[in-house]
């Protein structure tokens, strides 16, 4: 087989499917994680996150915006095949933001949640590179 037959070749089947499932548990995951962070009074989520209640409350929920942000950018473009370049970025921005969480929990001491952000950026770096080279979303023609 030729090098450019296999560079043309379509993404398998397998590839698709697992991207698409890696989108949507990372559009849960900060969905989720930003709508706590966003709605939870600062004392309660302290007690969930004890980073919480040791900085602003406007710091708390500028956090959660972003993972709101990033959870929808990382499906929604895709998903409507409108500007589904933004899913690259978002992928983008999930990774960042997932090195910047590693790197803020392991100065704290807070090895137990660390996995959870290796998980995510992981999966992050995998919708990244999926979808900017492997298998991007044709956006949609008017």
């Amino acid at each position: 087989m030729s090098t450019t037959a296999l560079e043309t070749r379509a993404p398998g089947r397998a590839l698709r499917i697992g991207l698409w499932a890696a989108q949507v548990l990372l559009a849960v995951v900060f969905i989720s994680a930003g709508f706590v962070k966003l709605t939870t009074p600062i004392p309660q989520l302290a007690a969930m996150m004890p980073w919480a209640g040791q900085y602003s409350e406007t710091f708390v929920r500028a956090i959660a915006l972003v993972d709101l942000a990033g959870g929808i950018g990382i499906l929604l473009p895709a998903l409507t095949r409108i500007l589904p370049r933004l899913t690259v970025l978002a992928a983008l921005g999930c990774s960042v933001l997932q090195v910047i969480a590693l790197v803020f929990h392991l100065s704290r001491g807070e090895m137990p949640v660390t996995p959870l952000n290796v998980v995510l950026l992981a999966l992050s770096l995998f919708v990244l590179w999926g979808r900017n080279s492997k298998a991007p979303i044709a956006p949609r023609q008017f």
